[in-house]
């Protein structure tokens, strides 16, 4: 079993590479943590089906990821796991503890036979929020990605459809 964690800024082509990092393995599952909550949103998980193509079984799970991974986990089974920040922004919302849930996530790496892609947005290098929730997101982000980096086997960073290699 390997744990990645692919970073990225907004259309950086962390989804791609995630993708890119699963294809070897089969059966493969995507676990997608948005919710089509509007147009923009629907419109956007229509494009990440589209892209994805055949191959992958979607699972709709916004807050329950550890299960959804447990259920999808096998020996030589690829797992994709798209977004770690928008699985992030609705623990939030329904007032749930991000650093309890982060350590049920990495906690659950140990007993995985699946390979593992975790995608999540590195949103802490623009300016500083505007607005105390807007900050407390970000910290929490900052805060979820270096807990699962300290798990995972390996990192990337992908910049301009580049991925760098961080761990």
């Amino acid at each position: 079993m390997t744990v990645w964690l692919v970073l990225g800024g907004a259309r950086s082509g962390k989804t791609a590479r995630a993708l890119h990092l699963a294809r070897p393995y089969a059966p493969r599952t995507y676990i997608a943590t948005g919710e089509a909550r509007d147009d923009e949103m629907r419109d956007r998980i229509a494009r990440h089906r589209a892209d994805r193509g055949p191959g992958f079984l979607t699972v709709e799970e916004p807050l329950d990821i550890v299960s959804a991974l447990t259920h999808a986990d096998g020996r030589g089974a690829g797992i994709v796991v798209d977004c770690l920040t928008l699985w992030l922004s609705n623990l939030m919302e329904r007032g749930r503890s991000p650093e309890d849930e982060a350590r049920k996530l990495v906690n659950s790496f140990r007993s995985l036979q699946a390979a593992v892609v975790l995608i999540s947005n590195e949103v802490g290098s623009g300016i500083v929020p505007e607005n105390a929730l807007a900050r407390a997101f970000r910290d929490e982000q900052g805060r979820l990605n270096q807990t699962v980096t300290a798990a995972a086997d390996r990192a990337e960073l992908v910049v301009a459809g580049l991925p760098l290699h961080l761990k």
